[in-house]
């Protein structure tokens, strides 16, 4: 069992930057690929990015490509989603989720994660 919180969202001007943290608990972390969405008001869920479990992987939607990364720390049980030049398209709720995985690959489906974390809300004002 995985437990995932989120934290670092809030209220940001357009143009602006905001660092996010997923923390995990448990001891396994780093056999978890990692993964971050996000989720508008009358949307669905949107995948931005994942990493591998050692790190040494990455992939990101095109819809971000260039304005995220998605850094972590298997010593600090945590996964970092680093945004810059936020949009007011931007705003939703942001999740974090794991995927056991036996291999050092990435994630791209959102079905295909195990545990996700409760969210943390990101709005950006023009």
């Amino acid at each position: 069992q995985v437990q995932l919180v989120e934290s670092g969202g809030g209220l940001v001007q357009a143009g602006g930057s905001l660092r996010l943290s997923c923390a995990a608990s448990g001891r396994t972390f780093g056999t978890y690929a990692m993964g971050w969405f996000r989720q508008a008001p009358g949307k669905e869920r949107e995948f931005l990015a994942t990493i591998s479990r050692s790190g040494s992987s990455t992939y990101y939607a095109d819809s971000v490509k260039g304005r995220i990364t998605i850094p972590r720390n298997n010593a600090k049980n945590t996964v970092y989603l680093q945004m810059n030049s936020l949009k007011p398209d931007d705003t939703a709720v942001y999740y974090c989720a794991a995927d056991y995985s036996a291999y050092d690959v990435v994630q791209l489906f959102k079905d295909q994660y195990d545990y996700w974390g409760q969210g943390t809300q990101v709005t950006v004002s023009s």
